[in-house]
């Protein structure tokens, strides 16, 4: 404002009130008394509804205002002035409030998630951090891994202990990759040969007395031999044999030891060891 004005001149710039030895405030260059600028440019007090005059701090927050002592919870009715706030429905809430009324809460213990808390989602449900926890140890799971068990959740070291398949050669958990024999787990790598521990995974084998066995071995352990070959019969991959008075001879090998015919599914004679067909019999 310009500092020109004579006593007699100095007025209010909207009811030329004068304003000698009185109070007044200055807007954009123009003297006002007090209750033209309270009339004109205060704002009212959004709580009481009251003008928010030059005596009084003015709090504002998104065009609403507030007399300093009307700014608060309208829960609690705790004062607001340099606290924390959040706003819900045009109402103005202290955090506890706020958190109290509104916020998500906790599936584990049922308190909100104030701000500033981590939160665990799985399955549509929420969690704080430290409810978060083994339904067997009660520890914390945080961000290690877990597995889920009948709408449970278990830590990794918990689930392994009481739940996971171990490998029945060497006790391990099988986390991947396991087969199962006869109702038994094992790791691929430990499903092994009884004799010679080659890998018997996708390979073709059999069993004696529980224990599994590749061709190879189980022939040369427990087979009976061919009496034309003396190589073992196995049966495995559906190999055909014949059995006559405790011999045994591949399929392929019940020929007439003279001429070589087969005598599958014909009739035969014995010549000492040997069987030959009918007709190099009676020659």
């Amino acid at each position: 404002m310009e500092e020109n004005y004579h006593k007699e001149h100095l007025a209010c710039h909207n009811c030329d009130k004068q304003l000698v030895a009185c109070r007044y405030i200055v807007k954009e260059e123009h003297p006002y008394c007090i209750p033209c600028y309270q009339q004109l440019f205060a704002h009212n007090c959004d709580e009481c509804g009251k003008p928010i005059g030059p005596d009084f701090k003015d709090l504002s927050y998104k065009d609403r205002h507030w007399h300093e002592f009307c700014f608060k919870c309208c829960g609690c009715q705790k004062s607001l002035v340099d606290q924390p706030f959040a706003s819900k429905n045009d109402k103005i809430y202290c955090s506890d409030c706020h958190d109290n009324n509104f916020a998500a809460r906790c599936d584990g213990c049922g308190e909100p998630f104030r701000g500033g808390m981590k939160k665990f989602e799985y399955k549509g449900k929420q969690w704080h951090d430290w409810c978060f926890v083994c339904s067997e140890c009660n520890q914390p799971i945080g961000n290690k891994s877990f597995i889920p068990r009948d709408e449970r959740v278990i830590c990794v070291p918990c689930y392994e202990s009481k739940y996971a398949q171990r490998c029945s050669k060497c006790g391990d958990v099988i986390n991947k990759g396991g087969i199962s024999y006869k109702n038994t787990p094992w790791h691929r790598e430990c499903f092994t040969c009884t004799n010679c521990n080659k890998q018997l995974a996708g390979e073709k084998f059999t069993s004696k007395e529980e224990h599994p066995y590749c061709g190879d071995c189980y022939g040369e352990l427990f087979a009976k031999r061919c009496c034309r070959c003396t190589k073992p019969i196995t049966g495995i991959g559906g190999t055909k044999f014949i059995s006559f008075e405790e011999r045994h001879w591949h399929s392929d090998c019940f020929n007439c030891y003279k001429c070589d015919a087969s005598m599958v599914g014909r009739g035969f004679l014995m010549n000492g060891e040997d069987i030959v067909c009918p007709e190099c019999g009676r020659s």
